[in-house]
């Protein structure tokens, strides 16, 4: 049988080509720590680990709202437990205005306080959460405004945009004003918070409210509204530390996800280092071998080589 030297000469270039892939796959996967360097590798497991990849760019971002909505809704938290604290002292200084041995300079004194109380009710009414939205305006703009005479007033409007954690789930982390500081049963109507805290002051100031029966119907029916204000952002709270809690559980799975995805992943694409290392020691020893055969066959005739 006779042996071409054409033939010679290609098995070895193939042999030597093959080891010379084998060896830059293994540099690559040493380099990288993936399996999978082309969807080619392993069309199968490339597809998974795509999906996987996406999956962990989806809950990144809904970890990052759950972030954002954990933070708002503590700056609501905040806000809110400052109107309790506000609405307690209100709430004192009309049980001691009850009083009817106070003078007309206690009583102003009194009323002093609760316009303070006022103002500092319309300043957190209208709080901001830290991308500039209002806390309780609704969808867009101020929560309330104050006209010239002192009436406070809700302008806000709609509800704000859900924020985003999840796939198909979100979560409402702006309030609306109105239900918050208004809708309290006053008569046959309704009141808000700041109506009744200024309502109790006008009716202590001098000149306010002149009868002592109408100041003391007033005192009275405001203790009565602040209690009902006061149990109304107790609700309002509760609703919020609620909607904490749901984003801690949430956060708490997709951390959880993120890690089972980054376990599979691993599984799918990882290398196992020190294998591939002796892997290529012995390709490279390999390669090596069949280059020194080739440099000792190419000096050969096949004159030579078949004698």
């Amino acid at each position: 049988m006779q042996i071409g030297t054409a033939f010679l000469f290609d098995r070895a270039t193939r042999q030597m080509t093959g080891l010379s892939s084998s060896a830059a796959r293994l540099q690559a996967e040493i380099a990288t720590g993936k399996r999978i360097q082309t969807p080619s590798d392993d069309p199968v497991s490339a597809g998974r680990v795509a999906r996987l990849e996406r999956l962990d760019a989806d809950d990144s971002r809904y970890l990052d709202n759950l972030k954002l909505a954990t933070s708002i809704l503590g700056q609501s938290d905040r806000a809110l437990e400052s109107v309790e604290t506000q609405l307690q002292r209100a709430s004192e200084l009309a049980i001691a205005a009850a009083n009817e041995t106070l003078n007309d300079s206690n009583r102003a004194a009194i009323a002093a306080e609760l316009r303070a109380i006022v103002d500092d009710l319309f300043r957190l009414a209208n709080s901001t959460d830290l991308r500039g939205a209002p806390l309780f305006g609704g969808s867009a703009g101020a929560a309330f405004t104050r006209a010239a005479d002192g009436t406070i007033q809700f302008v806000g409007t709609g509800e704000a945009s859900p924020i985003p954690i999840g796939e198909s789930a979100t979560v409402l982390v702006n309030d609306n004003g109105q239900r918050v500081f208004g809708n309290i049963p006053a008569g046959a109507g309704t009141t808000d918070v700041f109506a009744i805290v200024s309502g109790l002051a006008a009716a202590l100031e001098p000149g306010g409210s002149p009868d002592p029966a109408t100041r003391q119907a007033t005192v009275q029916a405001s203790i009565a509204g602040i209690a009902a204000a006061s149990s109304q952002i107790v609700t309002a709270r509760a609703s919020v530390g609620a909607r904490s809690a749901r984003l801690e559980i949430e956060s708490e799975r997709l951390t959880r996800a993120r890690s089972e995805n980054e376990i599979e992943r691993g599984s799918l694409e990882g290398v196992n280092i020190e294998a591939a290392i002796t892997e290529l020691q012995k390709t490279m020893v390999t390669l090596q071998a069949a280059q020194a055969s080739f440099a000792r066959l190419t000096q050969l005739s096949v004159f030579d080589y078949i004698r």
